[in-house]
């Protein structure tokens, strides 16, 4: 029997993170990047250590969790983390993992309980991760304070849970959580429902996803189903706006102010974005015909022609919230060529399915979106995975999403290495 040598293996990640580190320091800005960003699985460790293992990602909707022993489970990687709503309305975040034997915990995606209890052996935890009971096996010198669930960090805004499993402080990230509050006041998140949910995994690096997502370059050619809906620019200043866009967006701004709905275009750093552009003209919703998904709207919002508020989060969520119902989207890498994509559609929490809305009718536009996407994506990796790739360029004009997502993915890499720089011993110069 070997055991794993753990100095050895953080040696290992150590050498990557230097190699990762003269690669991002050499390359050219509005260039893809280099072919084991996307391809390598040591550098997937690498990803999920600095990125995923230290950024604020996207979970999933309080709504999910309405009341007092509602959870909720996702996998970050190799790590397994529930989230449960307990008491004082308090949303809580573990890892996933019990502290007896390290058994996994909640095993459900979802579920309510009135104790976290491990089905392995039975340990038993409060609602707020302390443990209750350990059988009496344990001895009579047992310390049960010092046994607890493992915490996460948690924030929530907007209806938005956001989880970050560092064990160090996490980024700050209230500026975000403020403006987030404010752009969904609205829609009353709390008072939502998911209406329906899909997963698909997608044969490509969880980078590619988010590069094929920040551009529409692709659309015109690929997403019939969106274009009906979806004009490719949500951005007066977009070099391909054009009069009739602008014409259409003072327009809708105007009803907009009217309503005291926020509108404005807001960037957070490089890696949160949020702004409401109209749909095309005369179309209200993203659905085949342009017309309402649901009957009843959303929180206080007294018209369905509310354009879509877009709200971007790096590195894992972009989202779309209409005047009848809202679409979010989740990333979660699972290895170096393999990603989860989660897409959940809210509705009005008395919205009453099959007379109010139609889950078909409401999925089937971004169903078919999706599914373009990972032919795309999938068909991307195969070409990268090539001895014949280098970086290309990007467009500046239609690939400024792009660019600007693979610039924060490069400085915040850098930063975090360079936070672990004893540890990594990067080059200097």
């Amino acid at each position: 029997m070997h055991l794993i040598d753990h100095e050895r293996l953080e040696d290992s990640l150590n050498d990557i993170g230097t190699a990762c580190a003269q690669m991002l320091s050499e390359r050219e800005p509005s260039f893809s990047l280099p072919q084991p960003f996307y391809n390598d699985e040591r550098f997937f460790a690498l990803d999920m250590k600095e990125i995923y293992g230290k950024e604020w990602l996207f979970a999933g909707m309080t709504c999910e969790v309405p009341k007092k022993g509602n959870y909720m489970t996702m996998n970050i990687g190799d790590n397994p983390i529930v989230i449960v709503r307990g008491d004082q309305d308090t949303v809580h975040g573990f890892h996933n993992v019990c502290r007896h034997r390290g058994s996994k915990l909640c095993l459900e995606e979802k579920g309510k309980v009135a104790r976290l209890v491990c089905p392995y052996h039975q340990w038993t935890y409060e609602l707020n991760g302390k443990l209750l009971y350990a059988g009496t096996d344990m001895g009579s010198d047992f310390d049960m304070t010092a046994y607890g669930l493992k915490p996460i960090h948690v924030r929530t805004s907007g209806g938005f849970i956001f989880v970050c499993i560092s064990s160090d402080e996490p980024p700050a990230f209230d500026e975000f959580l403020e403006t987030l509050d404010h752009y969904l006041e609205p829609y009353d998140m709390e008072n939502t429902k998911v209406a329906v949910e899909s997963n698909i995994v997608e044969d490509a690096n969880w980078k590619l996803v988010l590069e094929n997502n920040r551009e529409c370059y692709h659309c015109n050619g690929a997403h019939p189903e969106l274009l009906n809906s979806l004009i490719e620019f949500d951005d007066t200043d977009d070099p391909r706006a054009t009069d009739d866009y602008k014409a259409l967006v003072a327009r809708k701004q105007a009803d907009w102010s009217a309503q005291s709905v926020p509108f404005e275009l807001k960037r957070i750093d490089r890696r949160n974005r949020l702004t409401r552009t109209p749909l095309l003209n005369g179309v209200v919703s993203m659905t085949m015909d342009g017309k309402p998904a649901s009957k009843k709207l959303m929180g206080r919002l007294q018209s369905a022609d509310m354009g879509s508020l877009r709200i971007l989060h790096l590195p894992n969520s972009w989202n779309h919230f209409m005047g009848d119902h809202s679409i979010v989207f989740r990333v979660l890498p699972i290895s170096a060529q393999k990603t989860l994509v989660t897409t959940k559609w809210l509705v009005h929490k008395d919205a009453v399915e099959g007379v109010d809305y139609d889950p078909a009718e409401m999925r089937r536009v971004w169903d078919a979106t999706n599914d373009q996407d990972r032919k795309l994506a999938e068909n991307n990796q195969r070409g990268i995975n090539s001895k014949a790739y280098q970086p290309g360029p990007y467009s500046k004009t239609y690939e400024f999403g792009v660019i600007e997502f693979v610039t924060w993915y490069s400085e915040q890499m850098q930063k975090n290495l360079s936070n672990d720089a004893p540890d990594l011993k990067l080059a200097k110069g």
